[in-house]
């Protein structure tokens, strides 16, 4: 979130508007980066439309692109979580909202590229989340299939997505979303991915009772 927020404030501040603090800017993520423009400026009492959104864009994109991971690091248990679930068979993917050309890029800079078998950004395909599209390119690309997968997301955008897939959702509490989510009515809710496993079981044993 750190490097978001420095990239979107980086364009922002260089058009004359005013910086926003970090943990507004977690209430606004999720919809891709012309959405996060769109919503900053309005935060600065500015209605957007694309003729002004699209140089700030490519100022935002160009900054994050060259400080891809300069904050970022992986959520704690996230990696082992991954791990066991590989080792036991499963295959796993990335569906952001992120473009393609900069979610592979921060993965790989993560050193966490071995733990996906796809990423799939929000210009992937023709539609980004929430629509279905990209969820069940992204299970495709992994060479899994819709029955038997789980979503696992932390916003309004990612429960709307699995949703729309068909498909159950594990919603985190420490992500980035303007309500609880525990208001937004996910399959399982989880604090820790410590207990991603246990949650994604017990969403298979009520699945198979």
């Amino acid at each position: 979130m750190g490097d978001l927020t420095a990239s979107l404030n980086f364009a922002l501040q260089g058009a004359g508007y005013n910086a926003i603090d970090p943990e507004r800017v977690r209430t606004m993520v999720g919809h891709g980066a012309r959405s996060l423009l769109q919503r900053g400026l309005a935060a600065n009492g500015v209605e957007a439309d694309a003729e002004l959104i699209e140089p700030l864009y490519e100022r935002l994109v160009e900054y994050y692109a060259a400080n891809i991971a300069v904050q970022s690091h992986a959520f704690p248990g996230v990696i082992a979580a991954l791990e066991r679930f590989r080792d036991t068979g499963w295959k796993t993917a990335i569906c952001t909202n992120k473009i393609e050309g900069l979610a592979r890029p921060l993965i790989e800079t993560l050193g966490m590229s071995h733990l996906f078998d796809a990423i799939v950004g929000g210009d992937t395909f023709e539609k980004p989340k929430p629509d279905a599209m990209p969820v069940l390119g992204a299970i495709e690309q992994a060479g899994g299939t819709a029955a038997g997968s789980v979503m696992v997301g932390d916003s309004q955008t990612d429960i709307d997505a699995a949703r729309a897939a068909g498909i159950p959702v594990v919603a985190v509490t420490f992500g980035y979303t303007p309500v609880p989510v525990s208001e937004l009515s996910p399959d399982r809710i989880i604090s820790h991915f410590d207990d991603l496993w246990p949650a994604v079981e017990s969403l298979r044993a009520a699945v198979a009772s």
